[in-house]
């Protein structure tokens, strides 16, 4: 199959970036002919800069004719977009039917329904701009940097929800968890069920530790940021006496580093390289996910499970349904400092050995490389199968 890519990369490097990455190289893997095409958002240093780019959001005929070009060129039998906000823009959306190629959308995030694309506001889940054609409470709040970005981005998701390029102008999308489909089927998108799939991420097999080589300590790896719960990992560290290695970089390290200054026990690593990571990973007694957001599926996560590592994790919607209470990992309540330390004392007295085990099983089962392509083998034809029957 020809196949063409695209995305657009944040300033910031992030998980989005590494499921492309990945996606493109298992598809080569495949004997696929693979095509990519990705744009990069720069940082706006000037007001004018701001300007333009509230414009070329809305339709960049930059990446149109960039897209159009690429068309022409390779003759792609599918279009898959990852990302296509800031400078890709949804005119790549107009591309496509123009050139009659159908469209796959991946929503790694919740971009088209929320300006953060967080649904998180104040620390606190929101869904106040969910349903609504025109989301004001996200400028009223100013959820995504300020007031000015906000409107720009609500400006932009209204007038292609008025247009009706979500709804008309991708075959298929795809979610990466059951959570994520469902608020997307009863969002202002309008969409159908059986215009949406369900496709975890997946990670290579990173192969499965033994349990004579996992020490005492938890492990925490992701941004330091107020949504990953760092704020209330810390406050965990007070209250209970116990082993920490911290990996990550972020808005929050300073904290981080003055704490693990003041605590032995505690060890911060900073940024660090995925072999690092893994080696940590696998002696780790448990890998913990403290966020206070939907996070959609933490690569780290499904990291862990691929070597039998179970998680401590918020029970916040969504994370709670990747990892089954004592069985791959136990469950905390979101935000509380003081269950967080109640659990992991929990943990250090009754962990089991069979939740390793059903970690491992749980990778095996849900987030392999093969069980990920064969679903994207089955959206693509589902997509192309769609394309088929709508009117030219």
């Amino acid at each position: 199959m020809k196949i063409l890519l695209l995305h657009n990369y944040y300033t910031q490097r992030g998980g989005e970036d590494g499921v492309f990455e990945s996606e493109r190289d298992l598809l080569l893997q495949k004997g696929h002919e693979v095509e990519t095409l990705v744009f990069q958002n720069q940082k706006l240093q000037t007001f004018s800069e701001k300007i333009r780019t509230s414009f070329t959001s809305l339709y960049n005929p930059y990446s149109a004719k960039i897209l159009a070009q690429k068309i022409k060129d390779f003759q792609p039998q599918i279009l898959h977009i990852h990302n296509f906000w800031k400078e890709a823009s949804p005119a790549v959306y107009y591309v496509a039917k123009r050139y009659n190629i159908p469209v796959v959308q991946t929503l790694h995030n919740f971009r088209l329904l929320c300006a953060n694309a967080l649904l998180l506001r104040q620390n606190q889940p929101c869904e106040l701009c969910v349903k609504k054609t025109f989301p004001l409470a996200g400028i009223r709040y100013a959820c995504y940097e300020n007031r000015f970005i906000t409107a720009q981005l609500t400006f932009l998701s209204t007038i292609h929800k008025v247009l009706g390029t979500w709804k008309n102008l991708v075959s298929h999308y795809i979610t990466i968890t059951e959570f994520a489909k469902r608020k997307f089927l009863a969002s202002a998108l309008h969409l159908q069920e059986n215009q949406i799939s369900v496709k975890p991420n997946f990670v290579e097999d990173r192969g499965e530790a033994s349990m004579e080589d996992r020490e005492s300590y938890f492990l925490f790896v992701g941004r330091l940021s107020v949504e990953k719960g760092v704020q209330t990992l810390m406050e965990a560290t007070r209250l209970h006496d116990f082993a920490l290695e911290i990996i990550g970089s972020g808005e929050m390290e300073n904290l981080v580093r003055e704490q693990a200054q003041n605590n032995p026990k505690i060890i911060f690593h900073g940024k660090q390289n995925q072999d690092f990571v893994l080696a940590k990973m696998k002696k780790a007694k448990a890998l913990i996910l403290p966020s206070i957001c939907y996070e959609n599926l933490p690569l780290t996560l499904i990291e862990a499970f691929s070597t039998g590592t179970p998680v401590i994790i918020s029970d916040i919607d969504n994370l709670n349904e990747l990892v089954t209470h004592q069985w791959n990992g136990i469950h905390f309540q979101t935000g509380s400092s003081q269950d967080l330390a109640e659990k992991i004392a929990f943990f250090e007295k009754n962990a089991n050995p069979l939740w390793y085990e059903n970690a491992r099983k749980t990778y095996l089962a849900s987030y392999t490389p093969e069980i990920s392509y064969q679903k994207l083998m089955e959206i693509y034809q589902k997509a192309v199968d769609t394309f088929s029957h709508l009117p030219k």
